[in-house]
């Protein structure tokens, strides 16, 4: 009989602990909250530019021309955005612009209600917008790695844009109520008042370390960096050149379009307000289903899908007149939409890191809106002088050929 003493079994591994959920942690779970109250009132705003203008002017063109003011700065300022938010705090940058934005906007509303309102004061205003978007847009997605784990990045996505789309969905049906009921300036004094939630929840929040000053590069340097940084990554480069394609043929038919259609078709407030909740619907829907894949796969192929399926579903806005069906094909485009795009986020935060996500979000969010102006000039002449459906068929034609083209390369295709 052997002495040798016996080896005790060894442990029986238990399941893995389960990742708390982000609302768990109190700073994002405030700033959830705050942000969540401000885009409601995003969507008012919204509403009521979209019906002010060509109520104010009678003319298609100039939806397009009010919207371009706004894009321009957004992508002119965008990349020196990044480099602001990496060298200071996103933070702060989030909390200035809001501030700005609440002031401009109750300002305009109360030029509406005195019925003294310019259209020189209309672009100033979405001037100033642009120049605050393109500060803000990338702040955010930079501030929420350093509130959440890596492995809280999906869902704490998947709760933020489907916020942005709740807000879409809830806002924009009552948005045209109001504005039937109570007029413009009621919306827009709405907008203001909500700015003030997203600013008492980052005011609580702390400032992520910075590097020491000595260390910071200058701020032509920086911008050259995140640049680098997407132009030596043949993946992201991709991706990011397939979202400004999608920009372009998406933005100006959406906006100046539906504004077009139900200002020169359906004769109602309302029924733009009821258009972009069908689209926001679809999103809100895709948003949720993608937060809930854990571990997705062909995350490239996925999008270039989406990219295709939306171009058809903008051919078939332009051939049909009811309704109802433009409203399922806007849903059915959002749905697609929303799945790919916490995937997509998600991956450029965890793939990038940290002291550079500040200026690759920056570029993600030019290669979004840099082609913008262009697709609102556009979009404005097309419908001006061609027609609405014309619009849609061209843009969604371009799309469809784009993603066709992109199926046939690797290195978006192959994005895991």
């Amino acid at each position: 009989m052997s002495s040798e003493p016996v080896a005790p079994p060894e442990p029986v591994p238990g399941p893995a602990p389960r990742t708390p959920h982000p609302l768990s942690i109190p700073h994002f779970r405030n700033l959830w909250l705050g942000a969540t109250v401000s885009l409601l009132g995003d969507q008012f705003y919204l509403v009521a530019l979209l019906w002010l203008i060509p109520q104010a002017t009678g003319s298609k063109l100039a939806v397009g021309t009010v919207l371009m003011t706004a894009a321009v700065p957004r992508a002119v300022f965008m990349l020196v955005g990044g480099a602001v938010i990496d060298r200071f705090s996103a933070r702060r940058v989030l909390m200035t612009t809001a501030a700005v934005r609440a002031v401009l906007v109750a300002g305009v509303a109360a030029l509406v209600w005195w019925r003294q309102i310019q259209m020189w004061e209309l672009y100033a205003l979405t001037f100033a917008f642009g120049v605050a978007d393109a500060f803000s847009f990338p702040a955010m997605p930079a501030l929420i790695p350093t509130l959440v784990q890596p492995e809280q990045l999906q869902p704490a996505n998947a709760l933020l844009q489907s916020s942005t789309l709740t807000s879409q969905l809830a806002g924009a049906f009552p948005a045209g109520w109001l504005i039937a009921l109570w007029g413009v300036a009621s919306a827009l004094f709405f907008d203001a008042v909500s700015f003030l939630a997203v600013i008492v929840a980052l005011l609580k929040l702390p400032d992520p370390p910075r590097a020491p000053a000595h260390t910071r590069s200058s701020m032509l340097h920086s911008i050259a960096e995140g640049l680098r940084a997407v132009r030596h990554d043949p993946p992201l480069f991709a991706m990011m050149s397939i979202f400004a394609t999608i920009n372009l043929c998406f933005s100006g038919p959406i906006y100046v379009g539906l504004s077009s259609l139900a200002s020169f078709r359906f004769g109602s407030a309302k029924t733009l307000g009821e258009l972009l909740s069908c689209l926001s619907g679809g999103m809100l829907v895709g948003v949720l289903l993608g937060g809930r894949v854990r571990q997705p796969r062909k995350r490239g192929l996925q999008f270039i899908v989406m990219s295709l399926l939306a171009g058809l579903e903008l051919i078939g806005i332009g051939l049909v007149s009811r309704f109802g069906a433009i409203a399922a094909l806007l849903a059915l485009m959002g749905l697609g939409v929303g799945f790919v795009n916490v995937q997509f986020s998600t991956w450029i935060q965890r793939r990038v890191e940290r002291a550079l996500l500040g200026r690759v979000m920056s570029v993600l969010m030019f290669s979004a809106v840099g082609l913008v102006p262009v697709s609102y000039a556009a979009a404005g002449e097309i419908a001006q002088h061609w027609s609405v459906p014309a619009l849609f068929i061209g843009a969604g034609a371009l799309l469809a050929v784009a993603s066709a083209v992109a199926l046939t390369g690797r290195a978006a295709r192959d994005v895991d």
